[in-house]
Order: structure tokens, then sequence, then C-alpha cells
């Protein structure tokens, strides 16, 4: 088989790998379309909503699993489930801070993944490098600018500090997103950020009540979780097809 026909059939097998991963991903699409054909924002709580809320995350959680063969439920696997558990307790407003902490938890799992053999494999580029700082600034100059409205908050006293440590975790899990120099899980740690924004700024207060609040911040919610799991699946077929040049 000669150089032209070898690369033909890598570009016929990534071919088939991305039809593959896209219809392991229907039932994610399928599941999203319905949480936004029910989306009622001044419906009450139940735990209905929450199922259907959660249900896209568990689904990507699946998808994860299913192609890194179930050899590990940390990663970005986990970060999916703790995230679903992030989900649910945000549908009741009273456990706002016990799903902060489920969000905090996958945040810190997501950075751990980041820093796994497998995302090292991408060619080191300074580009991103350029990234770092900036994100960091940004990530300072929001807690500071959103510090009075959490001494307005009730649980003040346990939501600035919690909220302060959040940030840290975000930005971090952004950084060694950045580090990765995938693209992919780039824009989807980027898009988590935008996400959580666009809720601190309508839970504290600091905007007026916006009309597609929730909206905006469960599209950016979805497609970030997307693209994080997205990620995480080429990093691992990337990885297989690394060690495959170094046996060959």
């Amino acid at each position: 088989m000669d150089i032209l026909e070898t690369h033909a059939y890598d570009r016929q097998q990534r071919r088939n790998v991305s039809c593959a991963l896209l219809f392991s991903l229907m039932p994610f699409f399928l599941s999203s379309a319905l949480y936004f054909y029910l989306l009622t924002p001044d419906s009450a709580p139940s735990v209905m909503s929450a199922g259907v809320k959660c249900a896209p995350t568990l689904l990507l959680a699946a998808v994860v699993l299913s192609w890194n063969r179930g050899q590990s439920v940390l990663g970005v696997a986990g970060g999916l489930l703790f995230s679903a558990v992030g989900d649910c307790c945000l549908v009741w407003p009273e456990l706002f801070i016990h799903g902060m902490g489920a969000f905090a938890v996958a945040h810190l799992l997501y950075s751990l993944s980041f820093l796994s053999s497998r995302y090292a494999t991408y060619s080191s580029s300074s580009w991103t490098s350029i990234l770092y700082l900036p994100l960091v600034l940004v990530g300072g100059a929001f807690y500071f600018y959103l510090f009075p409205f959490l001494r307005k908050a009730p649980d003040s006293d346990l939501l600035t500090p919690g909220v302060g440590i959040y940030v840290i975790l975000i930005t971090v899990m952004g950084v060694l997103a950045i580090r990765t120099r995938h693209v992919t899980t780039l824009l989807g740690s980027l898009t988590f950020i935008v996400s959580d924004v666009s809720l601190a700024l309508q839970v504290f207060k600091v905007l007026p009540p916006m009309q597609h609040g929730q909206l905006v911040v469960m599209v950016t919610y979805y497609l970030a979780q997307l693209l994080i799991a997205v990620g995480d699946v080429k990093a691992v077929e990337n990885k297989d097809e690394f060690s495959k040049w170094k046996r060959s």
C-alpha cells in the first residue's frame, strides 16, 4: 500500500469515526431539544424538570465512557456526572450552594483530565500561551466586581468565599484547557465560563431580570459540555493513533 492509499484509508477511517461519534451524540441532541421545548422559566421545581434538565449531560457522560471503553469514571466522564448533580440542584433555588459545589468538583475533574497524558500528544504552540494571563485577570476582576452583590445575598458568609473558590477552579480549568492546545476543548471551557458568568449576573441580581436569561445560560452550558465531551473523545482517539505510530 503506497502513501497515497494510506492517506486515503486514514481519511476514510476518520470519516467513519466522525459519523459514529455523531450517531452516538443523537440522544444528547434529542434530549436537549426536549428540554428547550419544555422550557418554562416560571414553572415550579419538580423531579421531572430536574430529570429533563440533567438528561443531556448524563447522555454525554455515557458517550464519553463508551468511547474510552469505560476505563475510568474520573476525568471528563466524572465531571459530566457531577455536572448532572449540579443541574438537579439548581432546579431548586435553595440548593444553589450544593449545585455550585457539584460543579466545582466537575471543574476539578476536568482539570485533572486536561493534565493527563491523552492531552499531551498535541503539538505545542506559543499563540495559546498569551491567553493565560488575560483569563486569570478576567476571573479575578469578575469576582471583585461580583463581591458587593455577594455580600447582599442570603447566606453571604458562605457564598462569598464559596464563589471565590469556584472562580479559581473554573479559571484553572480554563487555563489547563488552553494548555491542551485542543481547539474543541478550549472553546468548550471558554463557553462554560460564559455560561457561568451569565448565570451569576442573574442569580446575584447584577442585571435586571432578562426575558431569555435562562435560555442564554442553558444554550451556552449544553454547548460547552458537548465541546468538552467531544474534545475528550478526540483526545482518546488521537492518543490511540499516536501509540500506533510509535509502535510502527
